[in-house]
């Protein structure tokens, strides 16, 4: 393929169409579907061989490989483009998931959007990359299980350093410089089981945490909602899941509650339980607090390498500096930023991730991979 038709609007649908067409739903999350990400991983890899990129597949667990490749081999930076492979399920979809049709500018299926159009212009922007010379190199990085536990991507940083990286996560042609990040905790009550009769021995313990939800609901509404980024908004935290007691005759002896709190910048998961703690505290209920599982936010400078080579990229492919911000959601952003990769985010556009019906504008993906070939030009160069 020559290097000015691997950026050209029939090719990067062509890999496209191809990747929507693997089924790749994460089995974590639909394990009736279970597909994972291996044979949409060989597909990518294949592609990258046939077009004379070096590439090889790791594994971040038995079943679940990263696609991995390189362009250029100088001593300049190194800079990672990544995108996540796997889609969450199909259930309730009212299209073909894997019939990748073409409307106008629209391309439907499932994983379109999140994120197969920002995988297909990673690969286009490789393959015109390898025909350049330039002095530093880039790794693509297309990563397992973003969808439930970003393996893919821990798996990677561990094993890969790099200079800066550019998260695809669709962003409608936006500079994401910041993302929110998240704790799960567990709340546990515990009362005395006692017959519904016995008023003067049952205690319930979905008594305590209906005031412990209570308390954390006012938590979430006065003092969260004022904590706010200027790139992220505010900080939340909901009750997610209960569940408790035993029969409707007896009195509950434990209940337990998951809730999710949305950090800000510069907030830290232990500082999070200790203040889930002192709500707790406030309303004269015991209860154990147990954190499930964290993930930081994501705050790149604006004035970072990465970050003015990708506004300057973006300037020049598309004519119009882009608009910058941040969102509330999590990304693999955060954890290519916590192993010391400034990292920003910059993706396609379209609607419908998660949901019944969902399409890329293929003119956005077309105009990614040409951002993407001219940021990595500009940051390994310099």
């Amino acid at each position: 393929m020559m290097v000015r038709e691997s950026l050209s609007h029939p090719a990067v649908l062509e890999i496209l169409q191809e990747l929507i067409r693997t089924p790749s739903v994460n089995p974590s999350i639909s394990p009736d579907e279970a597909h994972g990400e291996e044979p949409i991983a060989k597909v990518a890899q294949n592609w990258l061989t046939a077009n004379g990129v070096n590439s090889w597949l790791e594994e971040a667990a038995v079943g679940r490989p990263n696609v991995v490749a390189e362009v250029g081999g100088g001593k300049g930076p190194t800079l990672v483009f990544c995108a996540h492979l796997d889609t969450v399920g199909t259930k309730g979809m009212t299209i073909p998931p894997f019939e990748p049709r073409v409307v106008g500018n629209r391309v439907y299926g499932r994983g379109s959007y999140d994120m197969k159009g920002s995988a297909a212009a990673i690969l286009s922007a490789a393959t015109a990359l390898g025909h350049d010379d330039f002095s530093g190199r880039v790794l693509v990085a297309l990563v397992a299980d973003e969808e439930y536990a970003s393996i893919g991507a821990q798996d990677f940083v561990k094993h890969h350093l790099a200079d800066a990286c550019v998260l695809t996560e669709p962003s409608e042609g936006r500079l994401i410089l910041g993302h929110k990040g998240f704790v799960w905790a567990e709340i546990v009550t515990t009362g005395h089981a006692a017959h519904g009769s016995r008023w003067d021995l049952g205690v319930s313990a979905i008594a305590k945490m209906g005031r412990i939800i209570c308390a954390l609901e006012d938590f979430d509404q006065v003092e969260l909602r004022s904590r706010v980024h200027p790139l992220v908004g505010s900080a939340s935290l909901h009750c997610s899941l209960i569940k408790g007691g035993s029969g409707l005759s007896t009195y509950a002896e434990e209940c337990r509650l998951k809730v999710e709190r949305r950090t800000l910048p510069g907030e830290l998961p232990h500082r999070v339980i200790q203040e889930i703690q002192e709500v707790i505290r406030s309303t004269g209920e015991g209860a154990k607090v147990y954190c499930l599982l964290d993930r930081p936010p994501l705050d790149c400078d604006r004035e970072s390498k990465i970050a003015t080579c990708l506004r300057e990229a973006a300037s020049s492919a598309t004519g119009e500096t882009p608009e910058e911000g941040g969102v509330g959601y999590w990304m693999d952003a955060a954890l290519f930023h916590a192993a010391g990769i400034p990292t920003v985010n910059y993706g396609p556009g379209g609607a419908g991730a998660h949901e019944a019906v969902e399409w890329v504008d293929l003119d956005s993906v077309v105009s990614c991979a040409r951002v993407l070939a001219e940021t990595a030009r500009r940051f390994c160069n310099s």
